[in-house]
């Protein structure tokens, strides 16, 4: 069970995922040593992870969400190939348990990247049926964490760890969002480092890098400052009352998507929204307490939306990846 503090501390490092302890404390009124214990408390029972994560746009990258589909004895095989990437991320499995959904990241203008990774699986995996849907714009997700876990601090608290520069429901962007940035290898190292455990000290981040802690610092700030980089957690959406997950596939009209997809942006059920290609160019996905409140949500919430002419539903069995690459022993050192 989560306190009030632990949904304060969530909440905060949603804003500024890279927050020292004692700014944190500044903001929560408790002390540095109490915010540790309840960070370290979450990293253990609640699966929570700090992680960076760079802008698709401004760093030269699209993204594509994959639905594959294989025979029931393979699928899981399929998964897990898919885990192990490093170019993906949100591996579900999905349906009867014989979907794997899963996001793709490509070089940007590598519109068949997809049809790439395909290629490079296994013969063994058993790929029966194949759809991907480029990401074209994302309403709720990404940038914009889900209501449910950040909606404890007040406006004021919100302030002090910067909070006026996130992006709201609709994808807008920072202010003051730079331009496409041309990344050097010791930057995709960074990254990397980020991915892998997004409050890694700067000392450590410099063994990666190669880069003096002086350099690493400057060069982290400039990425986060306009918008090439930022930071999410990772929890395990239980807690928060998310108990059944589900992929909602839906096709809207053109002339309604954005209205749409904007209003379903602010419902608490949905922890991310966006717009696609594809014979469905609107998906959500779903996190309800349980059965009993996904079917008063798709009948009354989602139902009331004239404008959604068809949906398709598909309960996630299991989450095998989320945001980050997968966790692995020699992950660099956490910011106090």
């Amino acid at each position: 069970m989560l306190d009030e503090l632990d949904r304060a501390l969530i909440h905060a490092l949603h804003i500024d995922g890279r927050a020292s302890f004692t700014q944190l404390a500044a903001v929560l009124a408790v002390s540095p040593q109490t915010v540790s214990r309840h960070y370290e408390r979450l990293r253990e029972q609640a699966a929570l992870r700090v992680v960076g994560l760079p802008d698709p746009q401004l760093t030269g990258h699209e993204q594509w969400l994959l639905r594959l589909t294989a025979a029931p004895e393979t699928a899981l095989d399929l998964a897990h190939a898919l885990v192990r990437r490093p170019d993906t991320s949100w591996v579900y499995l999905t349906g009867g348990g014989t979907e794997i959904v899963a996001v793709l990241e490509t070089p940007l203008g590598m519109a068949h990247g997809h049809s790439l990774l395909l290629h490079e699986l296994p013969p063994s995996v058993g790929l029966t049926a194949v759809s991907a849907h480029h990401l074209l714009h994302t309403y709720r997700g990404w940038r914009t964490p889900w209501q449910m876990s950040a909606n404890a601090l007040t406006a004021r608290q919100q302030r002090m760890l910067g909070g006026t520069r996130l992006v709201g429901p609709g994808g807008t962007p920072p202010p003051d969002r730079c331009s496409q940035v041309q990344l050097s290898p010791a930057d995709h190292a960074l990254m990397d480092a980020l991915r892998r455990e997004g409050r890694a000290a700067i000392a450590e981040l410099a063994v990666g890098t190669g880069w003096s802690p002086a350099t690493v610092s400057r060069r982290l700030n400039h990425l986060r400052a306009c918008g090439a980089i930022f930071f999410d957690i990772e929890i395990d959406p239980a807690l928060l009352g998310g108990n059944v997950k589900a992929l909602l596939w839906m096709a809207v009209a053109p002339a309604h998507l954005d209205e749409v997809a904007t209003a379903l942006a602010h419902h608490d059920e949905l922890a991310f929204v966006a717009h696609t290609t594809g014979p469905t160019n609107l998906v959500a996905h779903a996190l309800c307490p349980d059965t009993a409140a996904l079917y008063r949500y798709l009948t009354h919430g989602l139902g009331a939306v004239k404008a959604i002419r068809t949906m398709e539903t598909a309960p996630v069995l299991r989450t095998l990846k989320a945001l980050g690459t997968t966790p692995s022993a020699g992950v660099p050192g956490r910011r106090g």
